[in-house]
C-alpha cells in the first residue's frame, strides 16, 4: 500500500521530468538538492500554466451586532497552536468587524469532558443568546448534534467536523494532507540524515491526514529518505493533545532512531517536541499557527523551521463575517491550498532557499497536477 501511495504521488507529479537529480541546481531550483544532504532529490514539477492560489474577500460586514460564543478544545488560549489560531480568528474580528469585545464569550474544555459537560457547555452559550456558537474541534461533533436541535434558531459552526441532518451547523473543514505535503517536502529537504519523523497527538482520523501529507511529501521530494511516526495516545483519549512529557518522550524515541526533522501535529504536547528537538540537535515543523512566532514556544524558535498553517483562524473569521451578513453561502466547503486556507509559513529564513521549489509543488497541488491523498499508506 505504502509502495502504491508512493507511485501515485510520483505519477502525477511529473517526476518523470527528472528522476533523482543530485547537487545539479542552486537551492531551490528544479532538480537541485539544495543541501547536499544525501537524499537523492526528485525534480520538482513544473509549474502548471496560469496556476495560482487565491483568497476570495468582499466588502467587510459590521458585526457589531452579533454575540458570539467560542468554546475551545483542550487548552485553550495559550496553546500556541490550535486554539491559539481560532482565537486569532476572533481577535481579528473585533479588530476588523466592529464585533464588540463585551459581546464575545469563550469557554474551554478539559481533559475528561464527558459529552454531557460539552453540551452543556454549549447550551449555556445558546441560551445566554449568543448566535453565532463556534465550537473548535472534532471532540464537540456528538455534543452539539444534540444541543443543535434545542437551538434551532442558533446557527453553530464546528472545525474539523460535520453534523449530519443539522441545517443550522456549518462545517468549517481543511484539507490538512496539502499543507502536510508540503511540510514533508520541507523536511526532506532540511534533514542531513535523510531520515524525518512525525508526531501525532491522538491517533484519529484528522490527524492521520497530517500523517499521510508529511510521509507523500518527502517522498515525492526524497523518494529514498526514511519516514517514521508516533502517535502519543490512542483514538478516545484526548490527552496527546496536551501532554508535552508525552510529546518528549515520543520525539526522543524518533530522534533516536535517526531522524532530525520532526513534524508535529499534537497540540500543546507540541511543546514537548520542540524541547526535544532542541536539546538533541534536531529541526521541528509546527502546525497550525506559526509557531516560530508563538512566545510560548520562544525559547525554541531557532530550530522551528516553519510550520504549517492550518488557517483556522481565516475559517472563524470569514464564519463570523458571513454570520453578520447574514450569507453563509460564501464560505469554502473545504479550506484548501486553493483558498490560502492552509500552507506554510516562511518566518525565520529557514526554508527561503528552497521557496521556489515548494511554490512548484503548492502550484501543482491547487492545479490538480498532484493528487494528495488524506490517508496513511500503512
Amino acid at each position: 500500500m505504502r509502495n502504491a501511495a508512493v507511485a501515485a504521488v510520483a505519477i502525477t507529479s511529473v517526476l518523470s521530468l527528472v528522476a533523482c537529480a543530485k547537487d545539479s541546481g542552486p537551492g531551490g531550483a528544479p532538480g537541485g538538492n539544495a543541501t547536499g544532504n544525501g537524499c537523492e532529490k526528485a525534480a520538482p514539477p513544473a509549474a502548471p500554466a496560469g496556476s495560482t492560489s487565491s483568497s476570495t474577500t468582499g466588502t467587510k460586514p459590521d458585526a457589531k451586532a452579533l454575540k458570539v460564543g467560542l468554546t475551545f478544545d483542550i487548552g485553550g488560549r495559550g496553546d500556541a497552536s490550535f486554539n491559539d489560531a481560532a482565537a486569532a480568528g476572533v481577535d481579528r474580528a473585533i479588530a476588523e468587524l466592529g464585533l464588540q469585545k463585551s459581546n464575545v464569550k469563550e469557554a474551554s474544555a478539559a481533559a475528561g469532558d464527558t459529552e454531557d459537560v460539552k453540551s452543556s457547555r454549549l447550551r449555556q452559550l445558546a441560551s445566554e443568546g449568543y448566535n453565532p456558537v463556534i465550537a473548535i474541534g472534532f471532540a464537540y461533533a456528538d455534543a452539539l448534534k444534540v444541543v443543535a436541535a434545542q437551538f434551532p434558531n442558533t446557527r453553530f459552526a464546528i472545525v474539523d467536523a460535520g453534523v449530519e441532518g443539522a441545517k443550522n451547523v456549518t462545517p468549517l473543514l481543511f484539507a490538512e494532507e496539502q499543507g502536510s505535503f508540503l511540510a514533508g517536502v520541507i523536511a526532506a529537504y532540511k534533514s542531513k540524515k535523510c531520515s524525518v519523523g512525525f508526531v501525532g497527538g491522538v491517533n484519529v482520523p484528522l490527524i492521520q491526514k497530517f500523517e499521510a501529507g508529511f510521509y507523500q511529501g518527502a517522498k515525492a521530494a526524497a523518494p529514498n529518505i526514511k519516514v517514521e511516526k508516533k502517535y502519543l495516545t490512542p483514538a478516545g483519549d484526548l490527552s496527546g493533545f496536551n501532554d508535552p512529557n508525552k510529546g518528549k518522550v515520543a520525539s526522543d524515541g524518533l530522534i533516536d532512531g535517526g531522524a532530525d526533522v520532526l513534524y508535529q501535529a499534537a497540540g500543546g504536547s507540541g511543546k514537548g517536541v520542540f524541547s526535544a528537538a532542541k536539546s538533541r540537535g534536531a529541526l521541528a515543523i509546527g502546525v497550525d499557527s506559526d509557531q516560530y512566532k508563538q512566545t510560548t514556544v520562544a525559547d525554541s524558535k531557532d530550530i522551528i523551521i516553519s510550520s504549517v498553517l492550518k488557517r483556522v483562524d481565516v475559517a472563524v473569521y470569514d464564519y463570523i463575517a458571513a454570520s453578520a451578513k447574514n450569507d453563509l453561502t460564501t464560505l469554502p466547503k473545504v479550506f484548501d491550498l486553493s483558498v490560502d486556507g492552509v500552507g506554510y509559513s516562511i518566518s525565520g529564513g529557514k526554508i527561503d532557499d528552497i521557496k521556489g521549489t515548494l511554490d512548484a509543488y503548492k502550484a501543482a497541488i491547487v492545479s490538480g497536477q498532484i493528487k494528495v491523498s488524506d490517508k496513511p499508506s500503512s
